[in-house]
């Protein structure tokens, strides 16, 4: 009489078998350099986003306890060395590799100097320690450099050549860095690009060969790696043609019992069963324009019941693609069940899905090509440790002076550690004046109850960018790092200010251009800090990275010409 036993031809499955092929992601791309094998351990984080260690500011060295560091790794090499060397030559690369003594007299040596704690640091290593980096600094110069080099080492030049390559491999193991055709950071977009691939297991249409699955993150720079940062791409091969005969692929069939789907709130299906209040979807109230609640509701109170899970454990670095699944129902009804590729007829672009890959479609300007049914599933860390920024860079808009600032907020210091960018810049103008024996200065009494001042100071750690014209195009513009100069009194000369972080010191002393549209008008915010993870075998890898986000809306430099100002009182 309740219906409760009036049945429909609705089996519930009982039985499922799964059909999945699997492809192994083996090829990686950084930016437009060349191919390379992407490796079985490996974190793909560290892969993208390493990026060169601080080693350098122009002439003035960083990076000192990297430096201290490697310089004890050689000394343990020198002494651990299996058969032991003629003598021990550590006296001899301390003083050849030794920290220098900073001059406070010196331009040069302003940046250490003008930090009290960067002073002492630096004073007390210098001719009492070596510098490691600089050895390696120096055979990195040319292939003819060894290690022997300077010092009388007869018959132990083989034997010091090896330890080098010896120290080579360790500070590759202690921070990962990229090499030169393997840097994925692109300066002019403050972001990463890469590509990967996996083989397809068909032959190209063109019989070129066997065909890859391209995916490229041309926009990456959240710090967050995972598959949606990824685009399918028509590409038949990743960079080079160079693709292995061997097609790749695994078949996988596994059998399953389907497990319901339950959750908090879910209508229980039998009758005088009553479900738990503490979730209540008759209760939520959207909004015309709530589609999401919407879809929530009816999927939790109308189709509750029809969803099953079929568990599968997939590895790590994979496309996976479902080819079927062959179910079993009460009934003894057997049924396969294939991805969902039929769709009407001229909506692709219309066609959403889930944790899938969409494509650009051919032609079709502003839309999107049906997304292929295939889950990836990136050799990504599961946890990934940060550092404090070394470097934060701010870039805002100032439409009064009409031209981008990059705030300096945080400046890596000679030693290792960082400080806050006004306090540095400070620090260090104050150095300058002091080289320059510029003491208080009382100005003279007015002349007049006003002056006319040609332009005012801007904070040191401001860096200017101005716009000109892309090369080739009278309409189109860039931003180009500039400089403002230094006024020090007593010096007819002005100094120009150089920004201090390297990640605005690119390509120094030649120009750097950014993309204008990088900056917006709520502007960008760019970091660099040390990540540290875990491989799956265990071991750990570091690496020094960027993230770019969202910046807090337009700045004011206060940057004037030509004022007609007070004078200051007597």
């Amino acid at each position: 009489q309740m219906g409760e036993f009036e049945g429909d031809d609705a089996g519930s499955p009982v039985l499922a078998r799964a059909c999945i092929d699997l492809r192994t992601i083996d090829r990686y791309q950084a930016a437009d350099g060349a191919v390379h094998d992407l490796g079985a351990d490996v974190a793909l984080e560290a892969r993208v986003e390493a990026r060169p260690v601080p080693l350098r500011a122009g002439a003035q060295y960083l990076s000192l306890d990297l430096r201290l560091a490697a310089g004890r790794r050689w000394r343990k090499l020198l002494q651990n060395v299996r058969p032991p060397l003629a003598r021990d030559y550590w006296d001899d690369y301390r003083d050849l590799y030794a920290v220098q003594v900073p001059n406070p007299g010196a331009n040069a040596d302003a940046a250490i100097c003008a930090h009290a704690d960067a002073w002492q640091q630096v004073a007390c290593a210098a001719e009492r320690a070596m510098d490691g980096l600089a050895l390696l600094e120096y055979l990195a110069e040319s292939t003819t450099n060894r290690a022997a080099d300077g010092i009388s080492a007869p018959g132990d030049e083989a034997a010091l050549d090896a330890l080098a390559d010896r120290l080579r491999t360790w500070f590759a193991h202690l921070i990962a860095q990229p090499i030169a055709d393997d840097d994925a950071w692109l300066p002019a977009r403050l972001e990463y690009s890469f590509g990967l691939s996996a083989p397809s297991g068909e032959v190209a249409a063109d019989g070129s060969g066997a065909s890859e699955i391209v995916m490229r993150a041309d926009e990456y720079h959240h710090g967050n790696l995972d598959w949606w940062a990824l685009e399918r791409r028509d590409e038949l091969r990743l960079g080079d043609p160079a693709v292995p005969a061997a097609l790749p692929l695994t078949r996988e069939v596994q059998t399953f019992v389907p497990t319901q789907v339950v959750f908090d709130g879910m209508p229980n299906t039998r009758w005088w069963s009553f479900e738990d209040r503490r979730t209540n979807f008759g209760q939520v109230d959207p909004d015309t324009t709530d589609l999401g609640k919407l879809m929530l509701m009816e999927f939790a109170l109308a189709f509750a019941n029809d969803w099953f899970v079929v568990p599968w454990t997939l590895p790590t670095g994979c496309v996976a693609e479902v080819r079927g699944v062959a179910i079993s129902t009460v009934f003894d009804e057997r049924l396969w069940v294939t991805p969902v590729n039929d769709h009407p007829t001229g909506s692709d672009w219309e066609r959403w899905t889930m944790f899938t890959l969409t494509e650009d479609a051919p032609g079709v300007t502003g839309r999107q090509a049906p997304a292929v049914p295939q889950l990836v599933m990136l050799p990504t860390a599961p946890k990934v440790q940060e550092g404090e920024a070394l470097e934060d860079v701010a870039l805002v808009r100032d439409e009064m002076a009409n031209m981008v600032w990059a705030i300096e907020h945080q400046i890596p210091l000679p030693t290792g550690w960082r400080r806050a960018g006004p306090e540095a810049a400070h620090e260090y103008r104050s150095h300058l004046r002091r080289i320059a024996g510029v003491g208080p200065v009382t100005p003279p009494p007015p002349a007049a109850p006003v002056r006319y001042r040609v332009m005012n100071e801007v904070p040191e750690q401001w860096i200017p960018f101005i716009a000109v014209h892309v090369d080739g195009s009278t309409r189109e513009t860039q931003l180009q790092r500039a400089a403002l100069p230094r006024f020090i009194e007593g010096h007819p000369n002005p100094q120009k200010i150089r920004p201090r972080t390297p990640l605005l010191r690119h390509d120094m002393p030649h120009q750097y251009l950014i993309h204008e549209e990088e900056v917006p008008r709520a502007g960008a915010a760019v970091s660099q800090c040390y990540q540290r993870t875990r491989l799956p075998d265990g071991s750990v890898v570091t690496w020094y990275g960027a993230r770019k986000s969202t910046g807090r809306g337009e700045g004011s430099s206060g940057l004037a010409f030509d004022q007609l100002v007070d004078a200051p009182p007597a």
